[in-house]
């Protein structure tokens, strides 16, 4: 099962005299101060947070601000100066050699940005060969790495050796490899960014599917902000040593901690980040569908509320679909007595799905008479996006899109439940 790591102000001191850069910590001194008065290099810096179960977390930084030094730490390639890294409540620094290899060979993998294959040895020994270091027996451990290859989709391919695969393929090996004894956490260091970009796209999307198939607990280094944007449940972004923010896509591109983490994120494309729910706003002319109510008061209504357009939905909440004045006009014309409004729904209003990426978007509003209804998995009514919302979300010199608001206007013409 998928471990909660947890980080308790955790310093990394590289020098001879790591106690004075600490005492100077607790005077208030910053990095670059302790660093000129003691010639001690603090590479981590009070790191204070928690990595949840089943998460992937991604740790952003530029070169030197001690992301890999960090990442190195949660399984104690690197020793921590001071503070505690637990898993699952297991201090790792109480534990003796022998237990930290256990660790290490039962609940941690690490996957490292260069493949680190063995020339000489087929793809399957390749993938088992942490298995054979552990000194599993060869018919396990074969047959763990041929589970492992068939996650990663190289299935039939561990006869072949690294050279006669694509840079992919030897990327997907390396996390077969790491796949192969089961592991609750994985720690990737950079694990995409040698390859090309459609190649790490592509890995990126397997490293999502296997998540779907089996939640482990990742650790994601990248310093490609699309990249920690699109897989990331959470992202911490470091600076000098320091953890200047954690929070998810959302949060760090609604409300940025300070102005480092503004000019960041500022060449996100954020369209491809927030999704269709994020954007959403409740619509001001809602009709709830009742048995014994239907077109007739619902033009009525659009015509007293001085709108074109109306959201129908169930008692429950649930979207049925979308009128307008000339539509219900046309259902009754001729028509005696009651008609309902299933009658004058119109056709060129799709409904979208709550997690349908902004980016989709643009071509379906455009073409749209009105606001698009978006729709929740279950066909509750999110809201709708607009050609005015969308243009809005694009504008990144004004303040981001707030929360949607209750209704201000809500029509009826029957009970909502």
């Amino acid at each position: 099962m998928a471990k909660q790591i947890t980080i308790e102000h955790v310093f990394k001191v590289f020098g001879d005299a790591p106690q004075d850069a600490l005492d100077l910590v607790q005077q208030g001194m910053s990095k670059s101060e302790i660093l000129a008065r003691t010639g001690q290099s603090i590479g981590v810096f009070d790191a204070d947070f928690e990595i949840q179960a089943g998460e992937i977390f991604v740790i952003m930084g530029l070169s030197g601000s001690g992301k890999s030094t960090l990442v190195r730490m949660l399984n104690r390639l690197i020793e921590p100066t001071s503070g505690r890294i637990l898993v699952d409540g297991t201090d790792l620094g109480s534990l003796s050699p022998r237990e930290l290899r256990a660790l290490r060979r039962k609940d941690i993998s690490m996957v490292f940005q260069s493949f680190a294959l063995l020339p000489h040895v087929n793809v399957l020994d390749n993938t088992a060969f942490g298995l054979e270091l552990a000194g599993v027996d060869r018919a396990e451990r074969q047959a763990a790495a041929q589970a492992a290859l068939e996650q990663v989709g190289l299935d039939g391919w561990g006869a072949s050796y690294p050279d006669e695969l694509s840079g992919g393929m030897q990327q997907r090996v390396g996390l077969a490899r790491a796949l192969a004894s089961d592991p609750s956490i994985l720690l990737m260091d950079e694990a995409f960014s040698a390859l090309d970009p459609i190649i790490r796209t592509e890995m990126q999307s397997e490293l999502l599917r296997l998540q779907e198939v089996k939640r482990r607990t990742i650790v994601f280094i990248s310093h490609d902000l699309d990249e920690a944007m699109r897989i990331g449940d959470r992202i911490a972004i470091m600076k000098d040593g320091q953890v200047i923010q954690v929070g998810t896509p959302d949060d760090i591109l609604r409300n940025p901690a300070n102005d480092y983490v503004s000019h960041f994120i500022r060449g996100v494309d954020a369209a491809a980040v927030f999704k269709a729910g994020d954007i959403a706003r409740r619509a001001l002319t809602v009709v709830n569908e009742h048995s014994d109510r239907g077109c007739r008061p619902a033009l009525r209504m659009i015509e007293e509320s001085d709108r074109d357009f109306a959201y129908v939905l169930s008692p429950r909440q649930r979207y049925l679909g979308t009128v307008s004045a000339e539509s219900l006009r046309r259902a009754l014309q001729g028509h005696v007595g009651t008609l309902g409004l299933q009658h004058a729904y119109l056709d060129n209003v799709p409904s979208i799905a709550v997690d349908a990426p902004v980016a989709n978007l643009f071509g379906q509003v455009a073409a749209a008479p009105c606001a698009l209804p978006v729709v929740q998995a279950d066909g509750r009514f999110a809201g709708v996006v607009s050609k005015t919302m969308l243009l809005k979300f694009l504008d990144r010199d004004t303040p981001p899109v707030p929360p949607s608001p209750p209704s201000s206007v809500t029509a009826t013409t029957g009970s909502a439940a």
